[in-house]
């Protein structure tokens, strides 16, 4: 098993978090993106523009409970025995299913927007739970992810368009986030990690193109490791991250095209001593998101599914020749539901 801090579950909402960002008005003129991904709405595309919202502080708001499944996944540190003779400690990456049930809110106000994502992640047998005191083979890890993302618009606030420039960027933003996870194996993450920075909105013609520049920081726990290595705390290191979501009206169907993709920097030493380094992380997500409510004459925007692959190389950060089982590349697909 991995002496390892990861950061498990991020950078994701999948496809359900770019389902809603489609949706949100552009009451603000702020653009947020992050882990949670972007919100911003699709003016140019009829048929992905929200109805309004009720009167209130909120400009825009929408709440979306989804169910997805995930695999094979990749969880660093996690491997099996080779079964053709070879050496001991030889072992083979451990593919890990993932069913995972998410809560996502988002809105938009005045002067920014707002973006809560709650994950419950529960891992097959092959991702084993367990405590302090070791871990329960037949039993799968259960987690909870929790990311929010906010963002505040200087054009808004101070009635200007000087945060912007014509023809290529129509906002820069604030952006800001928190990220905190709690997951019942050995290692016991318990991750906590906070990023700002700014948020570029490209002048596109149709859904959105942003991209996020931000400074990254996490503190975790490595129940692997001794002593006071058992606390990790990892440097500041940059993070970029560009998201994006393009109608395809094109094919006469309710579709879109949604995805991201998030570059962060090595963040420090990690392992039971903090022997090894991190390395430049990469992951990326696509996702096709079908309004199947509106495809058979209801609503548009209540019911919707979604599929997509996901890539991550260096997951966590982890070191391939150090750390087995560093690369991820599992498919996505999944439903949701837009509460009225």
């Amino acid at each position: 098993m991995l002496a390892f801090a990861p950061r498990a579950g991020r950078p994701v909402l999948t496809a359900l978090g770019f389902s809603a960002a489609l949706l949100v008005a552009d009451a603000t003129g702020a653009h947020p993106i992050g882990a949670a991904r972007a919100t911003e709405p699709l003016a140019a595309a009829t048929a992905l523009v929200a109805p309004p919202s009720p009167p209130g502080f909120f400009s825009f708001s929408d709440t979306i409970v989804s169910y997805r499944f995930q695999g094979p996944s990749a969880e660093p540190g996690i491997g099996v025995q080779r079964p053709d003779g070879t050496p001991t400690g030889r072992r083979e990456p451990r593919e890990i299913p993932k069913n995972v049930v998410n809560l996502f809110h988002t809105n938009a106000w005045t002067y920014g927007t707002n973006l809560v994502s709650l994950d419950l992640l529960r891992s097959g047998s092959q991702d084993p739970a367990g405590n302090a005191f070791g871990s329960f083979p037949d039993i799968g890890a259960t987690e909870l992810y929790l990311i929010y993302r906010g963002t505040l618009s200087p054009n808004r606030i101070f009635d200007t368009d000087v945060f912007a420039i014509p023809g290529l960027v129509k906002d820069i933003g604030l952006a800001f986030g928190v990220d905190a996870n709690a997951k019942n194996t050995t290692f016991n993450s318990q991750k906590r990690a906070g990023t700002f920075g700014l948020n570029f909105a490209f002048d596109v013609p149709a859904g959105f193109l942003n991209l996020k520049v931000q400074g990254y920081k996490e503190f975790a726990h490595n129940g692997f490791a001794a002593g006071r290595f058992r606390s990790v705390e990892f440097q500041m290191t940059p993070e970029f991250e560009l998201t994006y979501a393009i109608p395809l009206p094109f094919t006469g169907l309710p579709l879109s095209l949604s995805g991201f993709n998030t570059i962060i920097l090595p963040k420090g030493r990690y392992g039971r001593t903090n022997e090894y380094e991190t390395q430049l992380e990469f992951v990326s997500q696509t996702n096709l998101v079908l309004d199947v409510g509106q495809l058979a004459g209801g609503p548009a925007h209540r019911l919707e599914v979604f599929a997509g692959f996901q890539y991550w190389h260096n997951k966590f950060g982890a070191d391939p020749r150090r750390t087995i089982n560093t690369e991820e590349k599992a498919l996505i697909a999944g439903v949701s539901y837009h509460l009225p």
